[in-house]
């Protein structure tokens, strides 16, 4: 690798650090790295994470969502029961108490997009807006990682941005 494409990839490699990532507010409320899994062509499902972080002094919940890339915006719980991961909607809104931070990662809390319009692609971003019970409603973009992606790459695709760049 050539010296200047070094420090290049180093210093885009610092850049996309967790500051890197969209940090987006309404009210009390705090979304940290949104993203979404890629699907297979022809899966009617697909799965959306995030940090969310309450910064008041009162609960709030998230209780649903809107997506033009889906006709239904569910979120869920994943849990082990005798030895059997469950899955099932959150139907009264995930509650986030004051000072608390909740993690939707896989395995845990996610959020679902149900009967997609079309496959969620790697390196694709969709708006999805979120709406909270006490903040109101905001529109957040997902980027899309891959398929089976545990969680978001470095600065939400940061080798792709390096690919971009030519380096």
């Amino acid at each position: 690798m050539k010296p200047k494409c070094l420090i290049a990839a180093v210093a885009l490699m610092l850049l996309a650090g967790p500051g890197w990532a969209e940090t987006y507010r309404i009210g009390a409320i705090e979304i940290e790295q949104p993203w979404a899994r890629a699907t297979p062509k022809g899966a009617t499902i697909g799965a959306g994470y995030m940090k969310i972080t309450n910064r008041g002094t009162e609960p709030d919940r998230l209780i649903g969502g809107t997506v033009g890339f889906a006709r239904r915006f569910e979120v869920h719980s994943m849990t082990m029961e005798q030895g059997v991961m469950k899955m099932r909607e959150v139907k009264d809104g995930l509650e986030i108490k004051p000072g608390e931070t909740v993690e939707l990662k896989p395995g845990g809390y996610h959020v679902m997009f149900v009967d997609l319009k079309d496959p969620l692609k790697q390196g694709d971003h969709v708006k999805v807006t979120l709406n909270f019970a006490k903040a109101g409603t905001i529109e957040v973009e997902y980027p899309v990682e891959a398929m089976g992606a545990g969680a978001p790459a470095a600065g939400s695709g940061g080798p792709m941005k390096m690919d971009k760049m030519g380096h």
